[in-house]
């Protein structure tokens, strides 16, 4: 594999992940009863990543 292949690859998986974590921010910002009416979870899972965001920026991202 050339050193290209593997950056598109890279880029690829980034691009996935910013979809999905936009995604995921999006049904989160649902209220409450739509996303009980999708079946999205009612209280979304703790992510580590957002608790230290939370802590340093005061704010959640």
């Amino acid at each position: 594999m050339s050193m290209f292949e593997n950056l598109g690859r890279f880029g690829v998986t980034i691009r996935q992940a910013h979809a999905r974590n936009k995604a995921i921010r999006a049904l989160n910002d649902l209220p409450p009863h739509v996303r009980k009416d999708i079946g999205w979870p009612a209280s979304p899972p703790s992510d580590p990543q957002a608790v230290l965001h939370k802590l340093l920026l005061g704010t959640p991202r």
